[in-house]
C-alpha cells in the first residue's frame, strides 16, 4: 500500500515551482537583460507590430499601468520606442527599435509558454482538476486575495507593478 501524501508533498511541489521560476528569472536576466515581464512584453511587440499599450496590456495580461511602466523602462533602455498615429494623434504606439529587434531574438521560450502548450494538450477534466486543486491550495495558504498575474515570474512581476 502506497504511503499517504503530507503535507510536506505538497509544500516540496510549492517550492519546486517557486524555484524554477526564480532559476527561468536569473537565467532570462542574463541572457538579454531582461526581466520576465519585460520580455513578454518585448515579445508581445515582437509578434504584433505597432501597438497601444491598451492591446498590448490584453495580450500579455498585465494592466496598463503596469505595462506602461515597463515600456518606460524597455524605452529608457533603448528597446522600444513610442511614435504617434499619423492618423489620429491621439493614439501612440511601441515600436521596437533596432536593439529591440535584435535581443528579441536572443529570448529563450518563457516558462509560460511551454506551460500553457503542455497544459492546453491535457483534457478539459485534466485542466479542470488542476485549476481547482490549485484554488483551493491557494485558499488553504490564505492567497486568494492576493493579486497575481498569469505570469511565472514572481519578484519581477510585484517590482515592476510597483
Amino acid at each position: 500500500m502506497a504511503e499517504a501524501y503530507k503535507s510536506q508533498d505538497v509544500l516540496i511541489a510549492l517550492r519546486k515551482i517557486i524555484r524554477a521560476t526564480d532559476i527561468q528569472s536569473k537565467r532570462i536576466a542574463k541572457i538579454c537583460g531582461l526581466t520576465i515581464p519585460q520580455a513578454m512584453v518585448l515579445r508581445s511587440i515582437g509578434d504584433l507590430g505597432d501597438v497601444t499599450v491598451k492591446s498590448l496590456s490584453y495580450n500579455v495580461s498585465l494592466s496598463q499601468a503596469t505595462v506602461t511602466t515597463i515600456l518606460n523602462r524597455l524605452e529608457h533602455s533603448g528597446f522600444t520606442t513610442r511614435v504617434r498615429s499619423t492618423l489620429d494623434k491621439r493614439k501612440v504606439y511601441a515600436r521596437l527599435t533596432d536593439k529591440g529587434l535584435f535581443t528579441l531574438d536572443s529570448i529563450p521560450p518563457l516558462l509560460h509558454e511551454r506551460f500553457e502548450e503542455r497544459f492546453s494538450a491535457l483534457s478539459e477534466a485534466q485542466r479542470f482538476q488542476i485549476v481547482g486543486t490549485l484554488q483551493q491550495l491557494s485558499q488553504m495558504m490564505d492567497a486568494e486575495s492576493i493579486d497575481a498575474s498569469p505570469l511565472l515570474d514572481l519578484a519581477d512581476a510585484t517590482q515592476e507593478s510597483a
